[in-house]
């Protein structure tokens, strides 16, 4: 079966007249006397209403409308049916056109805005820089379908990836949690029951801000690889306090970061474990998890790292530690800056050769010889107990000889710009298949994927929408018919012709 195109007298009759009315205004005195910047924002109006003529089709035999970014066209195309079975428009899947009203150049734009900021302003943007005009209940349904192909495009990219002899031989896993602010329904159920249970108690009534038993936990996880920075204790404390040149730090290659409300953090964590696998399928390259002390997290890791014979070097977060540090050295000098940093510098030096437990041991004999008591050398006794709990996870002499990073940096800042930034606005409550879908497609725009993802979802909506629905998942092409006349403002409508012996 083909389809054919049928002879129209002037398609673009409409448009010539718009761009006829375009350049009499420009010849006119009015044009000339008017402000540049009005001048500007006139013939963008004139020039978007042009575009949209030029996208309409006059002829009709089944027709709809098309939100584009020009405006709304009718779109007009024969259709072919079988008994009992709806139309279908071969044209419709040659320009490859959306079941719904908006176009796939629409869907991207909200896409972007979503990605970006509040609906509310999204739609605002999509209205001043396009001729699109998008509800806000269709904008989020929009976003919805246009992070449906999320998990598809990743598996696919990592079926064909393979080792890149390029990158940096150390690959670093990271994982970490934000809270988001959800409507009730879509609270975990333990979450939900807690906050059931606290709407009946005196602590619903908190303080302007406070929002208790609110938040579902996104799991936020990155990958990417990089160079060996080797480096010693001394060169992070050094001891002269002159400024000094920083060295170059390498930056981190091939990096992806992705959040999820959906999955849990042993999911999270898999995934994570799935990718590093394909990027380093020989185990070719030094595998480092960097973790904040987590233990649910760190048993998976381990577990996973068995299981698939991977050895892992753990490495518990430089800055998470020091933040105990200077906990207990404000415990040990109250009010007194200048020895608080003396402290916790020298403490931290030797954390960093390697010497956390008699760091520990140290803290404790202090706190007792000091005759503190308890609630005053509490934060003592929590800083000893982190650093003897985790000191299998604190050799940081040998990560730093091994030049593999220390500190969670990719991933803290991945928790900030990927979720708290966008996803707890003031007064936002999110459903999890919307929050999900934004988080997806902030995480693609982060991970410089946006643009490959696009291409992938336009094809996948190729399939759903046109190919599925013919036989061997070929559209039928258009081609023109031999008497119709070619010339440059010659355009024409679809019709379906039958071959000989169809019936």
């Amino acid at each position: 079966m083909s389809a054919l195109p049928c002879p129209v007298a002037d398609p673009f009759a409409v448009a010539d007249d718009a761009y006829a009315t375009i350049t009499k205004f420009l010849h006119s005195e009015e044009a000339r006397r008017v402000k540049h910047s009005d001048l500007e924002r006139q013939l963008e109006a004139m020039g978007r209403e042009l575009m949209r003529k030029l996208l309409l089709t006059p002829t009709p035999v089944h027709t709809r409308s098309l939100e584009t970014i020009f405006g709304t066209v009718e779109v007009a195309r024969t259709g072919y049916r079988g008994g009992g079975t709806p139309s279908l428009h071969p044209l419709d899947g040659a320009l490859n056109l959306p079941q719904e009203k908006y176009s796939l150049e629409v869907r991207r734009r909200v896409a972007i805005e979503a990605a970006k900021g509040a609906f509310d302003e999204g739609i605002k943007t999509l209205e001043r820089y396009s001729g699109a005009h998008v509800p806000k209940r269709q904008f989020e349904e929009l976003v919805m379908r246009a992070a449906q192909d999320f998990e598809a495009f990743y598996e696919e990219r990592q079926r064909g990836a393979h080792a890149d002899a390029e990158t940096g031989p150390i690959l670093v896993l990271t994982v970490d949690g934000k809270g988001v602010v959800m409507r009730p329904e879509d609270l975990r159920a333990a979450t939900r029951r807690a906050a059931a249970e606290r709407a009946r108690s005196l602590t619903a009534r908190l303080e302007r801000g406070r929002r208790l038993h609110a938040k579902r936990m996104a799991s936020v996880a990155a990958i990417y690889t990089v160079q060996p920075f080797v480096r010693t204790a001394e060169e992070i404390f050094p001891a002269s306090e002159e400024p000094r040149q920083a060295p170059w730090r390498p930056r981190p290659e091939h990096k992806r970061v992705w959040a999820s409300l959906e999955q849990s953090p042993q999911e999270a964590v898999t995934a994570m474990f799935d990718e590093a696998a394909q990027r380093d399928p020989k185990g070719q390259k030094l595998w480092i998890a960097l973790v904040d002390g987590n233990e649910s997290q760190i048993e998976h890791l381990h577990r996973l790292a068995e299981e698939r014979k991977v050895p892992l070097l753990l490495v518990v977060d430089f800055i998470h530690v020091a933040q105990y540090v200077w906990e207990a050295a404000a415990a040990f000098f109250p009010g007194q800056e200048t020895e608080q940093d003396r402290w916790v510098r020298a403490h931290l030096l030797e954390i960093l050769r390697g010497k956390a437990s008699l760091v520990a041991a140290g803290m404790r004999r202090s706190a007792t010889l000091r005759a503190m008591g308890a609630a005053e050398r509490e934060p003592v006794d929590v800083c000893a107990d982190y650093l003897l709990k985790y000191s299998p996870y604190l050799q940081y002499e040998k990560a730093l000889a091994a030049g593999v990073p220390i500190a969670t940096g990719v991933i803290e800042g991945a928790c900030r710009h990927l979720v708290e930034d966008r996803m707890n606005l003031t007064g936002a409550r999110w459903s999890l298949s919307g929050a999900e879908a934004v988080l997806h497609l902030r995480a693609l725009r982060a991970s410089d994927d946006f643009d490959d993802y696009w291409e992938f979802h336009e094809k996948h909506e190729y399939e759903r929408n046109h190919a599925s629905h013919y036989a061997d998942h070929h559209v039928p092409e258009t081609v023109a018919p031999a008497t119709f006349s070619s010339g440059p403002n010659r355009r024409s409508t679809l019709k379906i012709v039958k071959k000989k012996g169809e019936s």
